[in-house]
């Protein structure tokens, strides 16, 4: 009789559904989500500073290959000046610093 009380009471905790978690506080939990809400706020502004930052270097990108191509289309097959290879190097490393932006990184 006596293990059948203690097999029906066994099987009586195993269906049970866990006690709940009282590891933290309801104040510790709002603290939680109050820090997860301002992570969020932090990357979407960021997110939006990235972007206004992409928006920018294209623009500049589009003037440098413009500008390029005005002082290549101003020189002749024998002469190339140091300010195109410069202005090309320029474009070069904006390029760079766009595709990483893009990346997130």
């Amino acid at each position: 009789m006596v293990v059948c009380t203690l097999i029906a009471q066994q099987r009586g905790t195993q269906n049970a559904p866990p006690p709940p978690y009282s590891g933290e506080s309801s104040a510790q939990r709002a603290e939680d989500v109050w820090d997860a809400q301002q992570h969020k706020a932090m990357e979407k502004k960021a997110n939006l500073q990235r972007e206004q930052d992409i928006r920018k270097d294209t623009a500049k990108l589009l003037e440098l290959a413009t500008e390029l191509k005005q002082e290549v289309d101003r020189s002749n097959s024998n002469t190339l000046s140091l300010g195109v290879v410069k202005k090309a190097e320029e474009i070069e490393k904006l390029a760079k610093s766009v595709k990483n932006k893009m990346k997130g990184e």
